[in-house]
C-alpha cells in the first residue's frame, strides 16, 4: 500500500470521510470543508492510504495540539484515523494494516516537523478510535473524560504530557422556551450531521424553541466552554455517539416542548 498527502482532486472524498455513498453524510453540510480551509494555515496535515490498485481505503488527520481540542505544547494531535470498513462504496479495507501504516506515516511526519510527541484520543469501549488500539502501538494513557481517553507517545525526554480541555460551564435554560444548544467544531462529519439535524428539528417548533450554536474551531470559544462537540436540550447533554437520527432528535425536543 501507499500512504500519501491529500491531493487537490481528492478533497471532496476526504470531506465526505471516504463515504460519498452514504445518505447520512449529506446531513453534514460543508462544515468539514470550512474547518479544513481554516485549519490549513494552522498546520493541519492529512494523509490517505491506498491499496496496490490505487483505491483509497483510509485516512488520518492531525494538527499541532495548540490548535486542537486538547491542551499541550510542542505536540501533534490526531483528530481521527479512519479505515473504510463498509461493504458499500469502496468496500472494506480493514484488517489489512492500513491503520498502522497511516499512524506510522503521521508519527514520522510529526517527528520531521520537530514535534516532541504524538497525541490521540480514544474510546474505552470497542468502537471507533479504540483506546486499546493505540495502547498496542506504544501510546500511554494520560487523561480521561468519561469514555474518552487521552493517549500520547513521547518522542523527546523534555516532552510534557497533554490533557483534555475540561468542561467549564453549561448553557442555561430559557424561561418559557426550549433551549437547544449545539457545540460544533467541524472536524467530524458525524458531529456536523448531528448539528444540522438539531437545527432543522428545532425549526419545526417555531418560537417555542431557541436554537443556539457555538463554533468551537475558534479557540477562545472552545476554552470558554470546554466542550468541542455536543448537543444539549434545556441544559441536558444528549448522547451523540453513534449520531442520533433526525427523528430521534425531533422526538427529544418535542418531549420538552410538551412540558412548556
Amino acid at each position: 500500500m501507499i500512504v500519501e498527502d491529500l491531493r487537490e482532486d481528492e478533497k471532496q472524498m476526504y470531506f465526505h470521510c471516504l463515504e460519498e455513498w452514504s445518505d447520512d453524510i449529506k446531513d453534514a453540510g460543508t462544515h468539514r470543508e470550512n474547518w479544513y480551509n481554516k485549519m490549513l494555515s494552522k498546520g493541519l496535515r492529512v494523509k490517505l492510504a491506498r491499496d496496490d490498485s490505487g483505491i483509497v481505503g483510509g485516512m488520518i488527520q492531525y494538527v499541532p495540539i495548540e490548535h486542537s481540542t486538547a491542551e499541550g505544547e510542542g505536540l501533534y494531535f490526531i483528530y481521527c484515523i479512519w479505515v473504510h470498513g463498509h461493504k458499500q462504496g469502496r468496500g472494506n479495507f480493514q484488517k489489512r494494516g492500513m491503520g498502522k501504516a497511516l499512524l506510522k506515516a503521521a508519527e514520522d511526519d510529526a517527528k520531521a516537523l520537530g514535534a516532541k510527541g504524538m497525541v490521540a484520543w480514544g474510546l474505552s469501549m470497542p468502537m471507533f478510535m479504540r483506546a486499546a488500539w493505540f495502547k498496542k502501538r506504544g501510546y500511554e494513557k494520560v487523561d480521561k473524560d468519561g469514555m474518552m481517553v487521552l493517549l500520547w507517545k513521547r518522542f523527546t525526554e523534555d516532552a510534557k504530557p497533554p490533557r483534555f480541555i475540561k468542561q467549564k460551564k453549561i448553557p442555561q435554560p430559557i424561561p418559557g422556551k426550549v433551549a437547544v444548544v449545539s457545540f460544533r467544531n467541524g472536524w467530524c462529519t458525524a458531529g456536523n450531521a448531528v448539528h444540522e439535524r438539531a437545527k432543522r428539528a428545532s425549526a419545526q417548533f417555531g418560537d417555542k424553541v431557541v436554537f443556539s450554536e457555538y463554533d468551537t474551531s475558534e479557540r477562545d470559544v472552545l476554552l470558554a466552554w470546554g466542550m468541542a462537540d455536543g448537543l444539549l436540550i434545556d441544559g441536558k447533554q444528549i448522547r451523540t455517539g453513534p449520531p442520533p437520527t433526525y427523528d430521534k432528535i425531533l422526538k427529544q425536543i418535542h418531549k420538552r416542548v410538551k412540558k412548556l
